[in-house]
């Protein structure tokens, strides 16, 4: 017996997590709209916009562990 551990990609909405797939970055889908997508960061900053095709949704498992680095990432900042 064979178990397919492959997740199916969600849809690309409003509060999903994507990958851009022409520089690897991952941020949180902001909007879309007809030949956009609007990504942020993670862990904040400035959003970017990609053209739908060069957009990828991520897995549960991809996003849990983009969260999680970016989580880590902020902890290892100074605190002001």
């Amino acid at each position: 017996m064979s178990v397919d551990r492959r997740e199916e990609l969600p849809a690309i909405t409003v509060g999903s997590v994507a990958r851009d797939l022409r520089d690897g970055r991952v941020g949180d889908v902001m909007d879309v709209r007809p030949g956009r997508v609007w990504l942020r960061p993670l862990g904040g900053g400035r959003e970017w916009d990609a053209k739908p095709d060069d957009v990828r949704p991520l897995t549960a498992h991809e996003q849990l562990r983009a969260r999680l680095a970016a989580a880590n990432a902020r902890s290892r900042r100074a605190l002001p």
